[in-house]
Order: structure tokens, then C-alpha cells, then sequence
């Protein structure tokens, strides 16, 4: 049976962290698997809390917030599995969900040559949430960022980024999509053996984007698995004062910041393998 190792990447969010892994303990029933937290910018109360209530988990303190890629390619770099799953804290796992992932990559994804899958996602009062796209153009961040979005001169423009011709929220069978959000990714050893890790130039956001784009480009398929479901407790950062965020959030201009190297490393044409 192979072996699973699960990255939790924390910031600041012990009591979040420790709900995520308690869901796993009760919900992983049939998996091997390992645990590996990398707490970014540590004080100490996550490593202590771990050696007291989870002791056989593998703790990673960063002193620094280094950023999301550095923290996900440390406890890759640690992990003794076959596959990693690589979570937000604030995700709560339901029964079966991981085991399903496992049993799916090991038959299924291995024959369609599937490197990265996302389950599907819900959010508060449990409300539908999107985790899966296409690739985005820089219209495509003006649109989401801006009143123009709302135009209907642009509407089959976004309906494409979110792949609303897939009608993923009603899908009951695995789907390929572009790219997934970074929340909650199960990607296999041997796909990221030939891609490569995540890219730490970005600090945060599109390392997750970018990573789907090369995982397509080296041949490993993604796919959002409707039957794998999670919670995540998702607070949005990046998005608090309308057109005006550049000025008054300094997460949009991170967003910004990391869109722009995005979109000079690959180009702005907005290219889709689905």
C-alpha cells in the first residue's frame, strides 16, 4: 500500500491547525500516512501543542513567514510518502475523503497520468466553493478585481476562467481542469520528481497557478474530484475595499505583485488544457 505524507502549512493558526488534524486522525481509516506541520513564523505554541496532543507528528518551525511555496517545499522536501497531501489549516476532512484520493491516484490517476488532485470544497453554512478554474489572462484579474466584471460584455469572459460550461458544482464525475486552488492539493512523488517543486519566487498566490501550469506542460493531468469533499473555513484577505485594495490592502498588492510575475513568466495569452 503506498504511503501518504500530509503538509499542513500553519500561520498563526494553532486552534484551526489542531481541528485539521483531529479530522484526519478520525477520517483517514484504511491510509498509511505521516503528518508533517511547517509552522511559519513559530512562537512555539504549535511545535509545544504538537508534542502534547499529537506527538508522533513531524514539526518544521520556521522563524520567518518565508512565504507558502518555501514552507510546502520544506515538508516536501521531509516527507517519506508516495503522494502528498498539502493542506490549508483551516480544511476539515470528511470521512473517506483522503483514503478516496489515495485508492484514485494509485489505479485511476495512474493510468490517465493524473499528477494533482483537488477535492471539491465548502465553505461556511456549508455553501458550494469554487476551488477549480482555467487559466487566467490579465483581463481576467481586472474583471475579478474591478467593477467591469460586471458588464455583460465580459460575462462568457469570466464564465470561462470559472469554468461554468463544466458546471462543476453539480459535477459527479472526476473532471479536468486547469489549475486548483492551493488549499487542498494531493499530487503524487513521481509527478513532482519530473516538474520540479513549487516556485518560491512567488511569496504567496499564483504558486499554485503556476504549479498546475507546469504539472499540464510536463504531461501530468489535474482533476477535481466532485466525491472528495472538505471543508474550508476560507477568510478572504486579498479583496476588502472594492477598486480601491491596491491602496488600502496590502494582500492585493501581494496578489498584484505575484499575478505580474506570473503572467511574465508564462505569457498573458490565456491558455487552457480543458
Amino acid at each position: 500500500m503506498p504511503k501518504l505524507s500530509v503538509i499542513i502549512v500553519n500561520y498563526k493558526t494553532p486552534a484551526l491547525l489542531k481541528n485539521c488534524i483531529s479530522s484526519l486522525v478520525k477520517t483517514i481509516l484504511t491510509a498509511s500516512y505521516e503528518v508533517i506541520v511547517v509552522d511559519s513564523e513559530s512562537d512555539g505554541e504549535v511545535p509545544r501543542m504538537l508534542k502534547e496532543e499529537f506527538a508522533d507528528i513531524t514539526c518544521i518551525p520556521f522563524r520567518e513567514n518565508s512565504g507558502y511555496a518555501k514552507a510546502v517545499n520544506a515538508g516536501i522536501a521531509r516527507a517519506q510518502g508516495d503522494y502528498f497531501l498539502i493542506l490549508n489549516p483551516d480544511i476539515i476532512a470528511t470521512e473517506y475523503a483522503v483514503d478516496t484520493m489515495v485508492a484514485y491516484m494509485d489505479s485511476e490517476g495512474k493510468r490517465e497520468h493524473v499528477g494533482m488532485l483537488g477535492p471539491k470544497l465548502y465553505g461556511f453554512g456549508n455553501a458550494y466553493q469554487q476551488s477549480a478554474f482555467r487559466f487566467p489572462s490579465p483581463l481576467t484579474i481586472v474583471l475579478r478585481r474591478t467593477p467591469l466584471g460586471r458588464l455583460p460584455m465580459f460575462k462568457s469572459r469570466l464564465d470561462a476562467f470559472l469554468q461554468k460550461d463544466k458546471n462543476l458544482e453539480e459535477a459527479l464525475i472526476p473532471t479536468r481542469v486547469d489549475w486548483l486552488m492551493g488549499a487542498a492539493l494531493f499530487v503524487s512523488k513521481e509527478a513532482i520528481a519530473q516538474v520540479g517543486v513549487m516556485d518560491e519566487t512567488f511569496f504567496m498566490y499564483f504558486e499554485d497557478v503556476d504549479w498546475a501550469r507546469r504539472f499540464w506542460e510536463d504531461g501530468y493531468a489535474i482533476v477535481y474530484h466532485p466525491l472528495m469533499r472538505m471543508y474550508h473555513y476560507h477568510q478572504k484577505t486579498s479583496h476588502r475595499y472594492g477598486v480601491f485594495d491596491v491602496i488600502g490592502n496590502a494582500m492585493t498588492r501581494v496578489h498584484i505583485r505575484s499575478a505580474l510575475r506570473y503572467f511574465l513568466k508564462h505569457g498573458i495569452r490565456m491558455k487552457s488544457y480543458v
